[in-house]
């Protein structure tokens, strides 16, 4: 039995995570902690259907549609405001924390989860991206696993499985390509919200998939792979894999490559991340080689993607500066899907920022909050300036 808190269950990953819940059963898994950003009623479907112990909604605004919810009275209690995201995670009754919240939000209440010894189901890039080298202390300071939920961090994780990890030679993200694999350098300089939200592969949150139009989800993924597996930056390399079947690699020094290929679904990772050690039958077609026939790979075009050349440079120079990037890009999405942007505007506004930043090379936790905060503050006054 695994006693299990979602934050973030009503985004794209937090519903695939209750629906292999829903598959495994109450005799395996019970949901303890349902947290939400706004969208009450979806999340009052689901705690009707889970009935957690807690349930909370980051927006402070949405008490009035969790209150319209329950017209007959009868409502669960609920804790509003962004602390609910910490006391889901601290919560006694929980063994495991999803973290499937979009941006730094979900941080504190990753690190609140590691300081109880909690495992954590990972779904969140920008914990690592912000403060891996904090994250990844605490962990092993207090015994807690981070399993990983992306399906390239999966991949790494299950080819590593049983290797050691001082025989790795280089690790090997796949990368779709997004919408505008095999577009011009105009065409994507000219790019529509609807343009760079509509993936080829994957059906996500509008965030994560503007962030696959540029491939700064393949940079932000680059720093996580090298704090999740303490991986030198230098030896993680991004392939463009269109078909999505094989999901990362693994290269050992003796020139042997292990890989990774699933059907394309979030569910499998989940699974993997919430069942590990196990292997679970479940209900996600196996592939179909002789359907597939192919699988293609080529190397992504930096002057077309140029954020997977700033995520490289952040890391490079570590302390603040993927916090920076990663605050600047999440303000620059934003810009771009209110239409006060262009969508290479996205990476030249980080690039901006990151220049102008005054680097702290061995940050507190506080200190990267304020690297975050300045980052913010600087793209915002650049977006109203472009408008």
């Amino acid at each position: 039995m695994i006693n299990i808190a979602i934050l973030g269950s009503t985004g794209s990953i937090g519903r695939r995570a209750l629906d292999v819940l829903r598959d495994l059963g109450p005799d395996h898994a019970r949901v303890r902690a349902l947290v939400a950003n706004r969208s009450a009623e979806r999340l009052a479907d689901q705690v009707r259907e889970f009935r957690p112990d807690f349930v909370g909604l980051v927006s402070e605004e949405s008490a009035t549609d969790w209150a319209d919810q329950w017209p007959g009275g009868g409502a669960p209690d609920v804790s509003f405001g962004p602390a609910c995201l910490e006391a889901a995670a601290e919560l006694d009754s929980v063994d495991v924390v999803v973290v499937a919240t979009v941006g730094s939000i979900g941080l504190r209440a990753t690190l609140a989860a590691i300081a109880r010894g909690r495992s954590i189901a990972l779904a969140n890039k920008e914990v690592l991206v912000c403060a891996g080298d904090i994250v990844m202390a605490e962990a092993r300071r207090h015994g807690s696993r981070i399993m990983p939920i992306d399906s390239e961090h999966s991949a790494i994780f299950q080819c590593l499985w049983g290797n050691d990890p001082r025989a790795v030679r280089r690790l090997i993200l796949t990368a779709s390509g997004g919408p505008f694999r095999g577009a011009t350098l105009e065409k994507i300089r000219g790019a529509t919200r609807e343009d760079a939200l509509a993936h080829p592969t994957w059906s996500m949150g509008d965030k994560i998939t503007i962030d696959s139009a540029t491939m700064m989800n393949k940079g932000l993924e680059l720093i996580e792979a090298h704090h999740l597996f303490d991986i030198p930056h230098e030896r993680i390399d991004i392939v463009v894999h269109p078909e999505s079947i094989l999901h990362s690699m693994v290269e050992f020094l003796d020139g042997s490559v292990l890989a990774q290929l699933s059907t394309t679904d979030m569910y499998l990772p989940i699974l993997n991340a919430l069942t590990w050690p196990e292997r679970i039958p479940n209900p996600v077609p196996p592939l179909d080689f002789a359907a597939i026939r192919s699988l293609t790979f080529e190397p992504p075009d930096p002057q077309r993607f140029p954020c997977l050349g700033l995520a490289h440079r952040s890391i490079a120079e570590g302390g603040t500066m993927p916090a920076v990037l990663n605050a600047a890009n999440e303000v620059a999405v934003a810009g771009f899907l209110a239409g006060e942007i262009g969508l290479l505007d996205i990476p030249d506004l980080i690039g901006r920022a990151m220049k102008a930043h005054s680097l702290v090379a061995e940050p507190s936790l506080e200190e990267i909050f304020a690297a975050d905060a300045w980052a913010r503050r600087e793209v915002e006054v650049l977006c109203s300036s472009r408008t």
